[in-house]
């Protein structure tokens, strides 16, 4: 790993830069929030946050923070999608661990150093943040748990992995990693395309659990029922039709 100074740390100690990929779409009321718990985490990072044509406000907002050290935002003139939007902020990261974080405050920033723990170790190469290994949840929509069981099931058949939650947000990779992969899902699919891909590279994955706030749809929850059929197509496009990760 990379060797880089951060002001907030000793000068004879080698350190790490972590870069925040934050897909943004439609979030005024938390976008702010949200930024302030990612930069209370008390490790060197970059944000590099990515507006995916907002129209509710957050563009204005965002552009307001302009000349933050560690914040860049980047931003798309036409909606296309989490997918596009995360592999924009991938594409522009310049830390050697890369970590991807929504913007609506269902995943707690303060869990970083647990997700970042295996990778630190030198024990992975990719951690995955789950939700359903036995800490805090909120208590939500039944099929919507039954859905990410299922498609976590049907991905890790395909893959032979045994990921409890193939669909969480918290996904921490080494930099290097993701300079090996090509991202083409625009929506949703992004989630089942990353797992086929670093399967096929064989990375070290391990999985961590973390507590999970989730919305409902009255506070702007955006995945649907169609994103899981699409999911689906995913799992069978990636990991039976497409051979390679590029």
């Amino acid at each position: 790993m990379n060797e880089r100074r951060d002001s907030g740390h000793s000068t004879d100690a080698p350190t790490f830069l972590l870069s925040v990929v934050m897909p943004v779409y439609n979030e005024k009321d938390t976008i702010l929030e949200i930024i302030s718990k990612v930069q209370a985490v008390n490790v060197p990072k970059e944000i590099v946050i990515v507006d995916d044509c907002s129209k509710d406000g957050t563009r204005e907002i965002l552009q307001g923070l302009s000349g933050q050290d560690n914040v860049r935002i980047l931003y798309h003139e036409v909606n296309q999608g989490k997918g596009a939007a995360v592999w924009t902020g991938i594409q522009n990261a310049q830390g050697d661990i890369v970590i991807i974080q929504d913007a609506d405050l269902e995943y707690s920033p303060e869990e970083y150093p647990r997700l970042l723990k295996p990778i630190l170790n030198g024990h992975a190469d990719v951690v995955y943040g789950s939700r359903f290994l036995g800490d805090e949840r909120r208590v939500l929509y039944y099929w919507h748990t039954v859905g990410n069981r299922g498609l976590t099931f049907l991905s890790n058949v395909f893959t032979n992995l045994n990921l409890t939650d193939m669909e969480t947000c918290y996904k921490v990779f080494r930099t290097s990693v993701l300079r090996q992969l090509t991202i083409e899902s625009k929506r949703f699919g992004i989630e089942p395309e990353i797992t086929a891909k670093i399967a096929k590279l064989r990375c070290r994955i391990y999985e961590v659990p973390i507590t999970y706030h989730g919305r409902d749809y009255s506070q702007g929850k955006k995945i649907t029922w169609k994103d899981a059929l699409v999911a689906v197509w995913c799992i069978i496009k990636f990991n039976l039709l497409r051979r390679r990760v590029k």
